[in-house]
């Protein structure tokens, strides 16, 4: 394995399972010992045992960087500390937890932008990740199972994995584990079982994340490797390949709230397809200096969202909008226009149903994809 020098990028891998409990940890750490008895340079940067003795025991003998104590509101709290690690300079790290929001004063807002720092300075990551905490993700989780998970991993993050691997145990198995007090302490597992870990939920998540492996599967070209993870548990293991974009998708921006949904879609997508993702927000000329802060706010927010997930993004005026956003895609060879199905009052709606007709009709030689929002869901949480 090569030293981690500032010239070499390290390699990312993304242990993925579809709930707390499937085994993502305790394959981490079977990869990491295997890998330390070879003569490998291992430390754990982060981990997170949540008390599981056999997780605690698959730790054993590898070296641990002190946390961070970072203080805030009072109360002291410890995170991983990544200026230590840099200074260690191992050639591998261990993170658990990727899509974990760290305490403010922690330097970063999230995990993975910790992980993105060691990766650079050339050190290998090992990680953990739940299909949930995906960001494209985010609408069909909270559809499908009625909790909103506010901590999320951008996509482009997981797919500059140079290899996936996931970890598997079926619905019914971990429920027995749960049970058993092998995930959580009883009273945590009573109110998980209660939630987030129904058996149908749990099934959903399982297939989200089956889909998700068969796709990397299949746009990698490589045949997983299956073998046995934690008890209960196995992964299949896919390795990273270069992708050949052929199609071109834009995204057409509003401010209505319904925005981020249309944005995840069209990512989704994107990668699916190997695809160029563009997000437009247009407007007549002068019209935006006119337009209410709160608004104009609101449409910068969702431009940011766009570049967050690596979309590349543009503000176009023109003296229509339909035209405007049309001229613009065909100009970059655009495939597909995803736009919002419109969800307003009642004048509101026959004006925004009336500019998506102009745009399907202007849009004669290329496939407009009208997104619908499901409307409200169940009571948001989070798990854990």
């Amino acid at each position: 394995m090569p030293d981690p020098t500032p010239n070499r990028r390290g390699h990312l891998k993304v242990y993925l399972g579809y709930a707390a409990g499937v085994g993502k940890t305790y394959q981490m750490l079977a990869d990491a010992q295997d890998l330390a008895h070879s003569g490998g340079d291992v430390v754990i940067g982060y981990f997170e045992s949540h008390g599981r003795a056999d997780t605690i025991l698959k730790a054993a003998g590898l070296e641990v960087i002190p946390r961070r104590q970072v203080e805030y509101r009072g109360a002291v709290f410890e995170e991983m500390d990544v200026d230590a690690i840099l200074r260690r300079e191992p050639q591998v790290c261990l993170v658990d937890e990727l899509a974990h929001t760290n305490v403010p004063g922690s330097g970063r807002e999230k995990r993975w932008e910790d992980a993105l720092a060691l990766l650079e300075r050339g050190i290998d990551v090992f990680t953990t990740v739940n299909i949930q905490h995906v960001e494209s993700l985010n609408d069909q989780v909270w559809n499908l199972t009625g909790v909103r998970v506010r901590e999320t991993v951008p996509d482009w993050v997981i797919k500059e994995a140079a290899e996936v691997v996931m970890v598997d145990a079926t619905p019914q198995a971990l429920i027995n584990r749960l049970l058993r007090g092998a995930v959580y302490a009883p009273e945590k597992a009573r109110r998980a079982l209660e939630n987030f870990f129904k058996e149908s939920t749990l099934v959903t998540l399982r297939e989200m994340a089956l889909r998700e492996t068969a796709h990397e599967v299949e746009v990698r070209h490589v045949t997983p490797a299956i073998y046995d993870g934690e008890p209960d548990g196995s992964a299949a293991s896919v390795s990273k390949r270069a992708p050949a974009a052929a199609e071109r998708i834009l995204v057409y921006l509003t401010a209505d709230a319904s925005t981020p949904l249309l944005i995840r879609r069209a990512r989704r997508v994107a990668d699916y397809l190997e695809a160029e993702c563009f997000a437009v927000f247009v407007c007549r000329e002068g019209e935006l200096d006119r337009t209410p802060l709160e608004r104009r706010a609101e449409i910068e927010r969702h431009l940011n969202f766009a570049r967050n997930l690596h979309i590349e993004t543009r503000t176009l005026e023109g003296p229509d909008v339909a035209t405007t956003l049309v001229e613009f895609a065909r100009l970059q060879r655009i495939t597909q226009i995803f736009a919002a199905r419109p969800r307003y009052g009642r004048r509101r709606w026959f004006l925004a149903r009336d500019l998506i007709h102009r745009i399907v009709r202007a849009a004669s030689d290329t496939e407009v994809v009208i997104v619908a929002d499901r409307g409200d869901a169940p009571a948001e949480s989070k798990p854990r």
